[in-house]
């Protein structure tokens, strides 16, 4: 069951620069994706990008978290690395602080640091949901998830403890 995150957590982006997660929620909610570390989940890059070019000039910071490190970050994302927000975090730090069991994940954060919504594993409906959550919390337009080359449902990859 997802639970608030601790706001005192150290997350790292992708480009090096590391701040609490309290610091990175401090001017905007947050809308991550949380990924596996496995090729598979560049399945989900176009959901992603879809889901962010609606998203990208809300008031809403949208990112990506693979649970990896940098180097098989960039493999995975490409260069949406460059594009979003991306952390990277090998010991699953942040998915084991919002009590995730299953990944891939998507999730929205306040910006006191707790959550209003999240989804675990893959099913449009599920992440519609929160992408409409998301939107409605910022008063912004709803980006539609439902598109050619979705990944097919899945319950997701077991978060590695």
């Amino acid at each position: 069951m997802a639970q608030n995150p601790d706001p005192s957590l150290a997350l790292t982006s992708i480009k090096g620069v590391t701040r609490s997660l309290d610091d990175w929620c401090t001017t905007f909610n947050l809308a991550a994706v949380l990924l596996p570390a496995r090729m598979e989940a560049a399945a989900w890059v176009p959901v992603i990008d879809r889901m962010y070019r609606t998203l990208g000039d809300s008031d809403v910071r949208t990112c990506v978290w693979v649970a990896s490190t940098p180097a098989i970050t960039r493999r995975i994302i490409g260069d949406l690395g460059d594009r979003y927000l991306t952390f990277c975090d090998p010991d699953h730090a942040l998915a084991s602080s919002l009590g995730l069991e299953r990944l891939p994940a998507f999730v929205h954060l306040r910006q006191d640091t707790t959550l209003v919504s999240a989804t675990q594993g893959w099913s449009v409906s599920e992440w519609q949901r929160v992408a409409d959550e998301v939107a409605r919390h910022v008063h912004w337009t709803a980006p539609v998830l439902a598109g050619p080359g979705n990944p097919p449902p899945t319950p997701g990859w077991e978060l590695a403890r």
